[in-house]
């Protein structure tokens, strides 16, 4: 992951979104994409672990725990890279905007955080571009956790980190599993340039920076659906 998909010359741009289980950020890249769809661009939304080729199997393992920490990931790239090769690219080489809930940096703070190699999973994704534009959602642990609680009671297994052992508690879990994974996302944010959005604000004012700075660094009107007559 070397070179942003514009710096590859492809005529679309790709936008995603990262953060912490949470954080807000796919209200965010939602209302994102409803937005450009009122302007008339062409946008395509994709987010992770959505492959219908790996779904099924991903779900599987998870409900009756039966992945390692390298089965995880593996599976999860392979979702990745179906994705990528049968939506992302095609669309991109067609001149959309497309928007991830989530992109290879999930994989590279979680499964470092379950104790896969750093190099090893970055190896296995070495393959993708980088992203045009990277929302990294910063969100406080006990905001994050209490917007989960709002909409579900339960915090699902490996949401919370269960599997790593962390503590019996499922609530305490997710705090130390959420908080290692946040300091693998900051170590990353100056090394692929994320751009910092505070999402313990109000969902207006996200929304507001967000539409102001892809409007600043991409030129919506090339990816405006001509009028037919």
């Amino acid at each position: 992951m070397k070179r942003t998909f514009a710096e590859m010359g492809f005529p679309g741009r790709l936008i995603a979104v990262e953060g912490l289980d949470g954080s807000g950020k796919s209200t965010q890249v939602h209302l994102l994409q409803k937005w450009l769809e009122q302007q008339g661009c062409k946008v395509f939304f994709s987010e992770w672990n959505s492959s219908a080729l790996v779904k099924s199997a991903t779900s599987r393992g998870k409900k009756e725990n039966l992945l390692t920490a390298t089965t995880f990931s593996l599976i999860h790239a392979t979702d990745f890279a179906d994705r990528y090769e049968r939506q992302l690219l095609p669309l991109l080489r067609a001149g959309y905007l497309v928007l991830c809930d989530r992109y290879a940096f999930t994989a590279f703070a979680r499964d470092v955080v379950r104790g896969v190699p750093r190099d090893w999973v970055r190896g296995v994704y070495d393959f993708a571009a980088l992203p045009d534009i990277t929302f990294f959602f910063k969100a406080h642990l006990e905001v994050s956790l209490m917007r989960i609680l709002d909409n579900r009671p339960v915090l699902k297994f490996h949401e919370a980190g269960m599997d790593l052992k962390l503590s019996p508690d499922p609530y305490e879990s997710f705090r130390l599993f959420q908080g290692r994974i946040f300091e693998q996302y900051l170590a990353m944010s100056t090394e692929f340039q994320f751009t910092m959005i505070d999402a313990n604000q109000r969902i207006e004012e996200q929304q507001g920076v967000v539409r102001s700075i892809v409007s600043a660094r991409v030129n919506l009107k090339q990816y405006i659906t001509p009028k037919t007559t």
